[in-house]
């Protein structure tokens, strides 16, 4: 047992050793940003090497033979362009039985008409048409609803109008994970490389994004998905009321949807070449801002797990830089200051680099850099404008 004789000589003990020492000489404000910045090194480590890493070492979905029918849902306004250009290479997809569901959401342009031109030559295209009504307005939601009333087989996959598969075998390598024990399958769906800075900004969102979405799924996790790429049960959408819950919201046909009814057992992610999809990115910061916001607007409906998952890793690391900047300004040992901030940028670069290459993604790695800094400001104004804006926001 331990006396008060033998406890004091142990802490003579300990004040003589030179991490005593060291510690004695330190501030109270050097020892707790030096605290927060272990801290936030070790989040962002496990966020790095723990989830996003996921991707790059996931080994794909279990092959198997079978290919169930499948309904493609599209709802479309206005988008006579985009469905004369990209709707083709979603018919001609190699699999054996499925159908597109197009639903014409109140379009005024000519939308009916390449629709129309369309059915002509493909028997397994389906339109639904919604009239527009001065006295009725509704958000995408009824027309995905309604799409998915219309369609025929118990499996979906949903994408956009301005979408286009990277490849013909688009679906069928989505199908793959169209298993009796799955009933959500999370895509990717990424952004047409162009030339220019708010391209590739854009295109490095939509990919961390993606890191944070597919590698929650992986640690089993799963909180949302993107409606550009993404396939779920048609029995699941009707066993949990559809978008019930959240109809009065323009946005959340998907992530909201997603966050409600996925679990660690009914969701799965693909991430094979030739399974992704692209769309044209807004050619704006001013734009893209304006899709963030409206994007963003469902957060504060996620369940708690979500929330906590989103934020740590912003806070993060906000605070990792904050706390470092602030030991640098104050000179402590500012080259292993410099030293732990080396380490995190190889670890992040190396680790973004590897899910580039496995989404096929390129020339936005060096765009991780602003975007580590930014990204917390721009996202945390996007959430103060719409915490005290009262504007509605559309669905397209």
């Amino acid at each position: 047992m331990l006396n008060p004789k033998n406890f004091n000589n142990i802490v003579v003990i300990l004040n003589r050793l030179p991490v005593s020492a060291f510690l004695y000489q330190l501030s109270i404000y050097e020892l707790i940003l030096a605290g927060v910045l272990f801290l936030g090194l070790v989040i962002q480590l496990y966020y790095y090497l723990g989830v996003f890493l996921k991707i790059v070492k996931f080994s794909g979905n279990p092959s198997n033979n079978i290919q169930p029918p499948v309904s493609i849902v599209i709802c479309a306004r206005d988008e006579e362009e985009n469905l004369s250009s990209f709707l083709p290479l979603v018919l001609e997809q190699n699999y054996p039985n499925f159908e597109v569901v197009v639903v014409n959401d109140c379009s005024s342009d000519d939308t009916d008409m390449v629709l129309e031109r369309l059915m002509r030559t493909y028997k397994h295209l389906r339109v639904t048409t919604i009239k527009q009504d001065e006295k009725f307005t509704h958000t995408k939601k009824l027309a995905l609803t309604i799409g998915i009333k219309a369609a025929k087989h118990d499996w979906l996959l949903l994408t956009d109008a301005d979408c286009r598969p990277d490849s013909p075998n688009w679906l069928s390598s989505m199908a793959v994970a169209f298993t009796q024990d799955n009933e959500i399958v999370l895509g990717y769906g990424g952004f047409i490389p162009e030339k220019g800075f708010t391209n590739k900004v854009i295109r490095f969102d939509a990919l961390f994004t993606a890191m944070l979405y597919l590698g929650a799924a992986l640690v089993r996790k799963p909180y949302m998905g993107v409606g550009r790429n993404l396939a779920y049960r048609r029995d699941l959408f009707f066993r949990n009321k559809g978008f019930a819950s959240h109809s009065q919201l323009a946005s959340g046909d998907d992530d909201l949807f997603v966050n409600e009814v996925a679990t660690k057992s009914n969701t799965t992610v693909v991430i094979a070449t030739g399974a992704h999809t692209r769309t044209p990115a807004k050619k704006t910061l001013e734009a893209w801002f304006k899709q963030k916001r409206r994007h963003l607007t469902t957060g504060g409906r996620y369940k708690s797990g979500s929330k906590w998952y989103l934020g740590t890793e912003l806070f993060s690391r906000f605070t990792f830089y904050g706390s470092a900047i602030a030991l640098i300004a104050l000179q402590f040992y500012p080259l292993i200051i410099a030293g732990v901030i080396l380490l995190r940028l190889i670890i992040k670069l190396s680790v973004i680099k590897a899910v580039m290459v496995r989404l096929k993604e390129r020339k936005i790695l060096l765009i991780s850099l602003i975007y580590d800094f930014f990204s917390p400001i721009i996202f945390g104004t996007i959430a103060l404008t719409n915490k005290f804006s009262t504007q509605k926001t559309k669905w397209r």
